[in-house]
């Protein structure tokens, strides 16, 4: 299936380069730009893409408030954070709810690798950022860190329950507890159910 990606960067150079390192080296994309902050709203509105590639300094940034106002306007969105910035930036990004961080002078082979991983796991971090995302979570609890509804969906996986049975607990769609469960996953920087019971194992 086609994914669909909008690549926001206000250098032409960025952009084009960055979108012809993709399709040369991935299949079935399908690759949109903007340039600044208002035309990602306005694209994100009029369309449904898979995946933000987002520069912090756009015109008309509002930094750290984009995350949330673009994932209102399209809540399954991944949005990678696509910077210059040194990675120590990107942890009050991801409490906002971003799915990944890259930064821009990383090889081709690290791009496409970011671009594929965050598609296909929902979230990219290096492990330098994995790292550091470990040192500031051993100072918070998930309660802290996760919404009402993602902490229920915390507490039900950690019970042994499936996608199906959170779904019929909650009463919501199966998909939409795929989304909960990324974001969890996301928030607390875990890549699987072992370490998400570590974590709940942990609050005990």
């Amino acid at each position: 299936m086609t994914k669909k990606i909008l690549i926001a960067d206000d250098h032409h150079v960025v952009r084009v380069g960055t979108a012809m390192i993709l399709e040369k080296r991935m299949g079935n994309l399908s690759i949109d730009f903007a340039e600044t902050y208002d035309e990602i709203k306005q694209k994100v509105k009029a369309e449904k893409y898979d995946l933000l590639m987002l520069d912090l300094e756009l015109p008309g940034s509002i930094f750290k408030a984009m995350i949330k106002e673009i994932k209102t306007l399209n809540e399954n969105i991944l949005i990678l954070i696509f910077s210059s910035h040194k990675e120590n930036i990107a942890l009050q990004y991801f409490e906002e709810g971003a799915n990944g961080f890259l930064n821009k002078l990383s090889d081709p082979e690290t791009l496409v690798k970011a671009v594929e991983t965050t598609l296909e796991e929902g979230y990219y971090y290096s492990q330098n950022l994995m790292n550091l995302i470990s040192e500031e979570l051993k100072k918070k609890k998930p309660t802290e860190i996760l919404s009402e509804r993602e902490l229920q969906v915390f507490n039900l996986l950690a019970k042994g329950n499936g996608n199906l049975e959170i779904a019929n607990v909650l009463d919501i769609q199966e998909s939409t507890v795929g989304t909960y469960k990324r974001r969890v996953y996301s928030k607390l920087k875990i890549t699987n159910l072992i370490e998400l019971l570590d974590i709940y194992n942990g609050l005990r």
